[in-house]
């Protein structure tokens, strides 16, 4: 890589990763903020999958903000809202501010995914290491978040936590402002750069026929495994930390005067292995029909959901095997749905496809907190786990259904 290839590549893997640290330390925030408020799990699920659901829904027009005004902005404008949201965490008197600051969280969160692929896109010439340490960094987030968060809670209280959260996102902005880059160095000059040829709209009239054509095909296929997937990803996330801290195995332990909650440990564990399943999971897109990944995959976590509440009553050897199994199976799903997008759909609509894909899993996908908080509140963590199987069952049925159609772009 040349010098701007890795100023680009630095920039957009300490922004994924600070995205993903946020986006994770708010499920570990879930347990106080019930026993800060008196609140209820129902309440509480609304409240995040309200954030949840703008980090989703805001990727279409972040897409289109970053082919206006460049991504460096955009990027900054990202870090700089979600530091802010953090620091009015801090000062939250009631739930309702905690849905505000959550709310504005996913607007400022919204726009990175666009914004940095953008950049990794046009910007870098060697695009395959590039997006293999950018989807790196964001494993690394999404470990650390809930570990960092649940250590910190150990030495200060939750609203010091999320303000100390806050401050590195405030001087990667600063660093992002100051970064000289080009944003548009791997952009040819035959024109492959122009809005059209890359699958970028210029109109609100391109983005409705560009939307019909991708919907009218096999693609609409391909987004019902994604919101799927996003369904299962926030319901069995979301109050894991949560669910994990009633269990008998897992009680506050006094080490040294400090009450330790070993649930938060095993969740930060769980995500951790996570990692390892994005390796497997891209590693399987060259060596299998992704399809068929899919199908295998998504059946394994209606399994696994259904193996989670007697993994619990049945020891702690069981259990922990059945969380590192979930973290890892959760996460290999995730490159090969990436996969499954740009083999369903035309490069001219590849960039397009993309942000419906990010509105699928992350907007579509908040419901699953919500899910997931309603469920617990009138009946059990046994019936949620259901559920979740039924969405992993369904992905798993679209997925066989992809693998018999095979790829509509032949």
């Amino acid at each position: 890589m040349n010098d701007n290839d890795r100023t680009i590549v630095g920039l957009a893997m300490l922004a994924h990763a600070m995205v993903h640290t946020f986006e994770l330390s708010i499920p570990i925030l879930v347990p106080v903020w019930l026993a800060e408020f008196g609140t209820t799990q129902a309440a509480i699920g609304v409240v995040v999958s309200a954030g949840y659901a703008l980090f989703g829904i805001g990727a279409l027009p972040g897409g289109v903000l970053a082919d206006a005004y460049g991504s460096r902005r955009l990027i900054a404008g990202c870090l700089l809202g979600m530091g802010g949201a953090f620091a009015l965490l801090g000062v939250a008197p009631s739930l309702w501010v905690v849905a505000l600051a959550l709310v504005l969280w996913g607007v400022a969160a919204s726009v990175y995914h666009p914004s940095g692929l953008a950049l990794l896109s046009k910007g870098v010439t060697e695009q395959g290491s590039a997006f293999a340490y950018h989807g790196m960094a964001g494993n690394l987030g999404i470990a650390v978040g809930p570990l960092m968060t649940t250590l910190l809670l150990l030495v200060l209280d939750w609203q010091t936590v999320v303000v100390v959260l806050a401050m590195p996102a405030f001087a990667a902005a600063l660093v992002a402002l100051r970064v000289d880059i080009d944003e548009a160095a791997a952009v040819g000059a035959d024109g492959a750069g122009d809005a059209r040829a890359d699958g970028g709209v210029t109109s609100v009239s391109e983005l409705v026929v560009d939307s019909r054509t991708l919907f009218s095909g096999w693609f609409v296929a391909v987004f019902g495994v994604v919101m799927l997937s996003g369904l299962y990803y926030r319901g069995v996330l979301t109050f894991l930390p949560d669910l994990l801290s009633g269990l008998a195995l897992f009680a506050p332990v006094e080490v040294a005067g400090e009450s330790l909650e070993p649930a938060r440990y095993l969740y930060a564990g769980l995500l951790t292995v996570g990692m390892a399943g994005q390796y497997v999971g891209g590693k399987l897109t060259d060596r299998m029909e992704n399809a068929r990944g899919i199908a295998v995959a998504f059946g394994v976590l209606a399994v696994l959901a259904l193996a989670f509440v007697p993994a619990s009553a049945a020891g702690l050897g069981p259990l922990l095997a059945v969380s590192f199994a979930l973290g890892f199976f959760l996460f290999v799903v995730q490159p090969l749905y990436q996969a499954t997008v740009a083999a369903y759909t035309p490069p001219g609509a590849r960039g397009l496809s993309y942000g419906y894909t990010y509105l699928g899993v992350f907007g579509v996908g908040a419901l699953g907190a919500a899910v997931a908080g309603v469920v617990l509140q009138y009946a059990s963590p046994t019936a949620l786990f259901v559920v979740l199987a039924v969405f992993a069952s369904l992905a798993s049925v679209l997925g066989i259904v992809l693998s018999v159609r095979g790829p509509a772009t032949d």
